[in-house]
């Protein structure tokens, strides 16, 4: 493995439009943030707009989606994937410079220190708390919270095979908080939608880590990927469908109607197609069934506000 850093780490990544459009002296702060790589925002954002539109469809006095929360957690999910991404490579700076993928990072690379990377996250956490306070005294003490699963994440894959549990405790945290955004209490809608939303966590993020999985087994860091090894289809197959049972019970709990489960049935398909198209040993398709992942997003969504009453009495349809 060789994990030597290239001569000019600032122009990394940077035919991306984010980076392209930043001034230089900026590009390794929105590297750091991963905004040249917003998969990472879509698959925290999306629990928490499933449960806001489950509250919705839940809540038996609304006619009208929450549209001001949808913008709240959409910005909240990027500035706190955005923090995640700064501790993380804080944490993890001595094995990612030992990895060939991560070695150009800021940290591990030289191009930011670890004051300077400090410094950055101060503000990414001050404003999503700002944006945290706007919500109801439940959703702000959970948001809070949330740091502790945040702060411990990187360190996961040092004690345990199974960090991508630890990272679906996390990632999902947001189907807690859309529910009692909108309702002001917990669910068991939203919890259903939580264990699920682990389950898709431990499926996608196992085909990611088996990117990693040689320089991984060199230096020590432990996955699922290591862990599953040529199983891991089988275990995908697992996640997915305790993710499918899951997703359904929150969305009969929530009673939602007979078009979501159309959408649940086209996000089978999806996993179905990732499992069985996977190439395991081929970085670049793990990287594409990793995100491709952000359909099943856009999917359940559709499902669930297709199918909540409140659209079909909006549409004259009778439930």
């Amino acid at each position: 493995m060789n994990a030597a850093t290239p001569t000019s780490a600032s122009d990394i990544r940077a035919n991306h439009w984010v980076l392209r459009a930043a001034p230089r002296g900026l590009r390794p702060y929105l590297r750091l943030a991963r905004l040249d790589r917003p998969i990472g925002i879509w698959l925290l954002l999306f629990p928490g707009w499933w449960a806001i539109a489950l509250g919705d469809a839940a809540a038996s006095d609304a006619f009208a989606p929450s549209w001001q929360l949808y913008l709240l957690f959409a910005c909240g999910a990027l500035l706190m994937r955005s923090a995640g991404c700064v501790v993380n490579d804080m944490l993890d700076r001595d094995f990612d410079a030992k990895v060939a993928r991560t070695a150009t990072r800021p940290i591990p690379s030289g191009e930011l220190s670890l004051l300077q990377a400090g410094l950055f996250l101060l503000p990414l956490l001050s404003v999503s708390l700002i944006i945290l306070l706007q919500m109801n005294v439940l959703t702000i003490l959970l948001g809070c919270a949330s740091l502790l699963l945040v702060f411990a994440y990187p360190l996961m894959k040092r004690i345990t095979y199974w960090p991508q549990a630890w990272l679906g405790l996390t990632f999902n945290w947001g189907a807690l908080l859309g529910w009692t955004a909108v309702t002001g209490s917990f669910g068991w809608p939203s919890l259903l939608l939580y264990i699920g939303g682990i389950a898709w966590t431990l499926g996608y993020d196992t085909i990611y880590g088996h990117q990693d999985k040689e320089d991984d087994a060199l230096i020590g860091v432990k996955s699922t990927a290591l862990r599953l090894g040529s199983t891991t289809k089988r275990w995908l197959l697992a996640f997915y469908g305790l993710t499918l049972l899951l997703f359904g019970l929150a969305g009969q709990a929530a009673g939602l109607l007979w078009p979501f489960w159309l959408g649940l049935a086209t996000v089978a398909l999806h996993f179905l197609w990732q499992v069985l198209d996977l190439k395991m040993d081929v970085p670049g398709d793990c990287l594409a069934k990793f995100k491709s992942n952000r359909f099943v997003g856009w999917l359940l969504l559709a499902g669930i506000l297709a199918g909540s009453p409140w659209v079909h009495l909006e549409l004259g349809f009778t439930p």
